[in-house]
């Protein structure tokens, strides 16, 4: 029991230096100066309209990639599942701080006015002030929101738990819809987010299981 424990606060230890390289490297994309930013946008994304109430979803995100996280790698027993979740974080991550880096994107799809003031345009106000609408390909909301989904479902432990796992689906899908009603994203930065989350998805979960099962037939 030591040995694990010890073992699960060293991988917590991993993934808070990974997540401090990170912060401080997405400070420095989203501070840097004289690079050419290229613009998203399609004339699909002018389609989706503004809706403000899509910050509660947008804004569940923190909580719900923390204590998935925080469940993972401290709580789970099946460390399989532990590596499985934390290397298509690290890998869906690092492309998008070196899409970044190589690619500078953005667009410029938020409204200059709402025609609504309330409590929700209030907080995105908020958002839009600390969240440039720059480094926006791939959606790392979409991306983590996704892969923490698939966690879950794939997680033996949690199997029988409905409420958390159709929970988390339904949240999923809240969120991914947000970042285009919230104007945060493009259709684009979605779509390059799923796609690495279904490619992640097949390496680290169904091909991985595919093998171990041809591996125990033989």
């Amino acid at each position: 029991m030591r040995k694990m424990n010890s073992s699960r606060w060293k991988d917590a230890g991993l993934v808070f230096a990974y997540m401090i390289f990170y912060l401080c490297f997405f400070n420095y994309l989203e501070h840097r100066t004289g690079v050419q930013v290229h613009m998203l946008q399609m004339r699909a994304d002018y389609k989706i309209p503004f809706c403000e109430y899509f910050i509660l979803p947008y804004l569940l995100w923190f909580p719900y990639v923390g204590l998935t996280a925080a469940y993972f790698t401290l709580f789970n027993d099946n460390r399989t599942e532990f590596y499985q979740f934390a290397v298509c974080m690290g890998i869906g991550m690092t492309l998008f701080l070196i899409v970044s880096y190589i690619f500078p994107n953005g667009q410029n799809l938020r409204p200059y006015t709402f025609a609504r003031h309330n409590i929700f345009t209030e907080l995105v106000k908020e958002l839009y002030k600390v969240d440039t609408p720059t480094n926006v390909m791939p959606s790392l909301h979409v991306f983590n929101s996704v892969m923490c989904c698939t966690a879950i479902w794939e997680s033996r432990s949690l199997r029988k738990n409905k409420l958390v796992r159709w929970g988390s689906w339904v949240l999923t899908l809240l969120i991914i819809a947000a970042t285009m009603f919230l104007k945060q994203h493009t259709i684009l930065d979605v779509v390059v987010a799923l796609a690495m989350a279904r490619i992640c998805w097949f390496f680290m979960y169904r091909y991985k299981v595919q093998t171990v099962v041809e591996y125990e037939e033989v």
